[in-house]
């Protein structure tokens, strides 16, 4: 491993411990000829996903896509990065289980709605507006039915006002 200060490869591994996520190992390395230390990170490099979009065109599977869909849904919420990282790590662990090289996306929408279910139901509600593509408030009202005891009265008030608006 080359040194990321000066180049050169003269390095040792000071201290190994498992990652954040699974099949991770990360490494503290000291460089023996300046003496700076880094860290790297070994992964077992996988076989990729590719994703069938809506339009059958395929893409890679993109953490970072999935990521940024989560954290905008869990704008100003009282989620943690800690937590949202997690729900990317299981949502991708379970594409991987799933053991086929194509997915579609409406595969990776509903694991991504299934895991905001279960943490935050405003973060839900927003990812699933836009995955579900709402078109007006009854979309809305019908999916808010779902997350509400049975006893939801008030959603029956608001929905009638909104189909007499």
């Amino acid at each position: 491993m080359k040194c990321p200060y000066c180049k050169t490869a003269n390095t040792r591994v000071v201290d190994s411990r498992p990652g954040k996520i699974e099949l991770e190992v990360r490494r503290r390395r000291e460089c023996q000829s300046c003496s700076r230390r880094f860290t790297t990170y070994e992964r077992v490099e996988q076989v990729p996903v590719m994703i069938i979009k809506k339009d059958n065109r395929r893409e890679e599977y993109d953490r970072e896509k999935v990521l940024k869909g989560i954290k905008k849904a869990c704008e100003k919420r009282a989620i943690s990065m800690d937590l949202i990282e997690n729900l990317v790590d299981g949502i991708e662990r379970d594409l991987r289980e799933i053991n086929e090289r194509e997915v579609s996306s409406k595969v990776v929408g509903e694991k991504i709605i299934q895991a905001l279910k279960q943490v935050d139901d405003v973060a839900y509600v927003r990812f699933a507006s836009v995955y579900r593509e709402f078109k007006d408030i009854t979309d809305f009202i019908q999916e808010l039915k779902g997350l509400l005891p049975k006893d939801g009265h008030t959603l029956d008030r608001m929905s009638e006002t909104a189909d007499d608006g």
